[in-house]
């Protein structure tokens, strides 16, 4: 069909009404494995760095060690922008086989690094591909799980981030701890993790289908159409069910791509507001995991002297309440709705930490105690990070989500992700150069803390109640025909 065609067409309203099926775990275990894949790069690398460091590794220095980890944001944040428009462009299915692709491939080729700045390279390519996997993966993701359990299959995926983080905790401890392998060799190995998972899954995808959503805007509304009705053949012989729930029609203007200028449009006046929360959430969430979780171990070292071979046993716990706070909190952003949870989980966590802070301050905290308030913390933080991409790939038009995804993921990952270790970092610093004074970390878990209630606040004005509603509900499509 030709720009500009209307057609009318049900598939949104056939997606959202099917019962829970295989069919939909096949889509969540296919496409939210790029949680864990960050996770597992993330501190997989970090539990790398003192072979990377030795004559055995590469022979990195401390700075070279964090550029490495610079060169990877740098490739998250290219990655979501740039396949993030291509995700809106081209589709979800062609782009999330094209990021996965691109990271199992740099991730084993990380491996084989021969030099520093090859190294660098493909760290960036690495971080690029799991950069354009948030954009493709959330939209595919959004599009065709049922409206009514959206909020807790989202917030379910983006918590195995964690899981990904024991993953790569521990696979570096079996290879670099058991002594199986010469350290020169080991290190190599251990990037070959995150490959194999990511060539499994890229099997797996082959049986994930192109968002009929999308497909339907861009005038292929018969394979759309064949989509779909494959999905309700299969989910029916399972279940025996028949849903009940009226299908409502929709009339689209086909378009081949969105403008620039309309997208603009879209961000800068209609959706303003939206455009500010988004903002918000995330640059707060970014700034407050990179900032405590992140240097948790440096606390550890500092002030309750716990050796550098043993913050595993501490961090560990960090993980699980990340991992499980989402988990068992998620059902209740769309019971109880989107706003009240998300102001709550914001606002309660910055609280928390601020009187764990104070906590710490006096002295009252052992690292075992330390490390039990933290991981309730992260318990409830968790669920707030979860929400903010949650949040961003729910409220903006269909023709724009991947590229609204990866422009304030990208945003909070630099304002946010990289300023937060900056002045979380420089309070360390010069508490350690004071001889340990409590006071300046302490400002920085006052100024963290009060960050999340703005945050908390930002969703209570501006938050959109998009809990069990379809998402053209949430967010008209830019190509609805009047």
């Amino acid at each position: 069909m030709s720009a500009g065609t209307v057609i009318e067409t049900d598939v949104a309203s056939r997606l959202d009404r099917l019962p829970w099926t295989r069919w939909h775990w096949l889509i969540v275990f296919g496409l939210g494995v790029t949680w864990v894949l960050d996770g597992l790069e993330v501190t997989l690398v970090g539990a790398l760095g003192g072979v990377l460091k030795s004559p055995s590794g590469l022979g990195l220095n401390d700075f070279l060690l964090d550029l490495s980890a610079s060169f990877y944001l740098a490739g998250n944040v290219a990655g979501a922008i740039i396949f993030g428009f291509l995700t809106d462009r081209l589709g979800r299915k062609r782009l999330f086989f094209i990021t996965l692709s691109l990271y199992l491939t740099a991730s084993a080729l990380s491996g084989l690094a021969w030099n520093p700045w090859i190294y660098f390279l493909f760290r960036f390519l690495t971080g690029a591909g799991i950069g354009g996997e948030y954009s493709a993966i959330n939209s595919a993701i959004d599009e065709l799980i049922p409206a009514r359990v959206r909020g807790q299959v989202d917030l379910g995926i983006n918590s195995t981030f964690w899981l990904g983080s024991v993953l790569g905790s521990g696979g570096a401890a079996l290879l670099l701890g058991s002594k199986l392998l010469p350290d020169w060799l080991a290190w190599r190995v251990a990037f070959l993790i995150g490959a194999t998972i990511g060539l499994g899954i890229l099997y797996i995808r082959h049986w994930i289908p192109e968002s009929p959503r999308w497909l339907a805007t861009h005038g292929r509304n018969n394979e759309a159409e064949k989509i779909v009705g494959d999905v309700e053949k299969t989910v029916f012989s399972e279940t025996s069910q028949r849903p009940t729930t009226e299908i409502k029609k929709a009339k689209l203007k086909i378009r081949d791509h969105t403008p620039f200028s309309e997208i603009w449009s879209v961000v800068s006046d209609k959706y303003r507001a939206r455009a500010v929360l988004a903002l918000v959430l995330m640059v707060v969430q970014a700034f407050f995991f990179n900032s405590i979780f992140f240097t948790f171990g440096q606390v550890l070292q500092v002030y309750h002297q716990v050796d550098p071979n043993a913050l595993g046993y501490y961090l560990i716990p960090l993980s699980l309440g990340n991992a499980f706070g989402p988990l068992l909190l998620g059902r209740l952003f769309d019971r109880i709705g989107r706003k009240p949870m998300i102001t709550a989980t914001y606002s309660l966590a910055g609280l928390l930490l601020i009187v764990a802070g104070y906590l710490f301050y006096t002295g009252w905290f052992t690292a075992a105690t330390q490390t039990v308030a933290w991981t309730i913390i992260f318990f409830i933080a968790s669920c707030a990070a979860s929400a903010a991409y949650l949040t961003v790939s729910e409220i903006f038009p269909l023709e724009m989500r991947g590229l609204a995804i990866a422009i304030f993921y990208a945003a909070g990952t630099l304002i946010g992700g990289i300023s937060g270790p900056i002045v979380f970092g420089s309070l360390m610093q010069a508490s350690e150069a004071s001889g340990g004074n409590r006071l300046l970390p302490y400002l920085g878990y006052i100024l963290t803390g009060s960050l999340m209630i703005v945050g908390g606040a930002a969703e209570f004005f501006l938050g959109v109640a998009s809990e069990q509603k379809s998402l053209e509900d949430v967010s008209t499509p830019l190509s609805a025909a009047e």
